[in-house]
């Protein structure tokens, strides 16, 4: 690499097209080979088979169970829904349960987005900076959280994508040309949001007007931002809301507050006993190798708000952030919209790390130059728990000693090429850090544990079987909860049970972990 890398007045748009190609991979990967997830995954896919049944005005309004669907907007299940009327033209048996590939696909395409939308944010606030560019999408690439949950059929994945492509379209405001098409741009994608977590909205077009505003008041351009755009592009969204009120009352409300806005800032729930920790737990277990870099970008983003990408990275980092961490309710995958402006914070001090120009992070570059040996550091220790592994001192499974072995050899070969004088080998140093990632990723993806939640409780595919002799039997479960994988997987709705009349009630099965009865009513 030349200093040219980092001059050229191009977006670099054939590295982020092969990171969104490479996104799109390990998307797709085994992506059937694991059974839907409590809950929501379970409960996605229940109210897109509802909605890919009904016809004409029905499809705006989900049910589950025959009942009104109350908890989300329709903005994903409509897409998996569309995905299941396509599978279903090419099943033989039209009875068969569509496939959790079939049900999972669009989300995980769509969650794909957010790599090549975060380079290009960072180019519209860093122009010329090709490497910081670069590097914004390969940490959207390598990020454990966005490439789990962006697999799973759930709204936080596609969420974060939508996110990416408001900010992308605020982000390109110029002073110099029109800006209607890109408030009407954003519009439509806070309409998307309104579609998928309403209350998400919010703070994501919170987090990028005030930048705006900021840019606006200092650039003196705010004649020229057309305003009235950004509303009709929210047309969309409010439209169904309204249609929502019109059709169900005072309980169109329950999403944007019994179960939105209402439920998570005053009612904690169950795994929220450690409140405020749960998110920042996720971010330290999730932010890596990234995460050492990230104090050093917070800083750099404060010291440099005279700079658009100062303004921008530090007040997205931090509304989105503090939105976040006050929630009552804390779930892992709460704190998801905190990736985007965490990679735009990451990148310029690993771009730095590549260039090793002065005039940038000057006050942090000692700091900075330790971060290779840190990296280092914790690729040796990987490596050594990978031969653990390999010569069964720790009785892992195998599969372990692959994602563990590549993470630790990329992170330890390509931190030691940082600290090599020359820029060349540099990035060869950051793309073999990248390229571990990946590697440890896909192993990842190909096993069994990219989903490990399914081992926290007994697997419902044989109890579903079970269930399948009783087809015209109402049927309840005892000493456990209600759970919407089983529910999915029998095709019809497995109640908790917790008081038994012996006389309306026959055990079916008695387990340790759940008993099955039929009841007459």
């Amino acid at each position: 690499m030349t200093d040219s890398f980092s001059q050229n007045c191009k977006p670099p748009i054939l590295c982020i097209f092969l990171f969104w190609l490479i996104a799109c991979g390990i998307a797709f990967i085994s992506l059937g080979n694991l059974p839907l997830r409590d809950f929501d995954e379970a409960t996605v896919a229940r109210v897109a088979l509802e909605l890919s049944q009904k016809s004409g005005l029905d499809r705006l309004l989900p049910t589950i169970w025959d009942k009104p669907y109350l908890n989300k907007p329709p903005g994903l299940h409509w897409i998996v829904s569309f995905a299941m009327g396509v599978s279903q033209k090419f099943q033989e048996n039209i009875d068969l349960l569509p496939s959790e590939f079939c049900i999972r696909f669009f989300p995980a395409f769509l969650s794909t987005f957010v790599v090549p939308l975060g380079g290009l944010i960072q180019w519209n606030l860093r122009p010329k900076d090709r490497i910081s560019s670069i590097t914004t999408s390969a940490i959207l690439l390598t990020l454990l959280p966005i490439v789990r949950y962006g697999r799973m059929a759930m709204l936080d994945g596609t969420q974060l994508s939508a996110i990416a492509f408001l900010w992308f379209c605020l982000s390109s405001i110029k002073n110099n040309r029109s800006n209607k098409f890109n408030f009407l741009g954003a519009g439509f994608a806070s309409s998307f949001m309104l579609l998928m977590k309403a209350p998400v909205v919010i703070p994501a077009l919170i987090a990028a007007l005030i930048p705006l505003i900021w840019e606006a008041r200092s650039k003196k351009y705010t004649k020229n931002l057309s305003w009235s755009w950004l509303f009709y592009g929210l047309i969309p969204g409010f439209a169904w809301h309204l249609w929502n009120v019109f059709s169900f009352g005072s309980g169109a409300f329950w999403m944007w507050w019994g179960d939105g806005a209402g439920r998570v800032l005053f009612e904690k729930g169950s795994g929220s006993e450690l409140g405020a920790l749960v998110p920042i737990i996720e971010v330290l277990e999730g932010g890596w190798p990234w995460i050492l870099v990230w104090p050093i970008g917070f800083l750099g983003a404060f010291l440099c708000l005279d700079s658009r990408w100062g303004v921008w990275a530090f007040s997205t980092q931090i509304v989105i952030a503090g939105s976040i961490l006050p929630l009552k309710m804390q779930l892992p995958w709460y704190i998801h919209p905190f990736w985007l402006p965490f990679s735009l914070l990451c990148a310029p001090p690993m771009s730095w790390l590549i260039n090793r120009k002065d005039v940038n992070f000057c006050f942090a570059r000692k700091l900075l130059s330790k971060i290779p040996y840190i990296l280092s550091f914790v690729g040796l220790c990987l490596f050594a728990l990978s031969l653990l592994l390999k010569l069964n001192i720790l009785k892992w499974d195998e599969g372990y000693f692959y994602i563990i072995f590549f993470i630790s050899i990329g992170w330890l070969l390509g931190a030691l090429l940082l600290l090599n004088s020359k820029k060349n080998i540099r990035m060869i140093g950051f793309i073999g850090i990248v390229l571990g990632s990946l590697m440890g990723l896909f192993f990842l993806v190909s096993s069994k544990y990219w989903l490990w939640e399914l081992n926290e409780n007994w697997d419902v595919k044989p109890v579903a079987e079970f269930i399948s002799k009783f087809p015209n039997e109402n049927i309840y479960i005892r000493n456990s909860f209600e759970r919407p994988s089983l529910n999915w997987y029998t095709q019809k709705r497995i109640k908790s049970l917790t008081n038994i009349n012996e006389n309306k009630c026959l055990a079916l099965k008695t387990t340790n972990h759940w008993d099955l009865y039929t009841c007459n009513d």
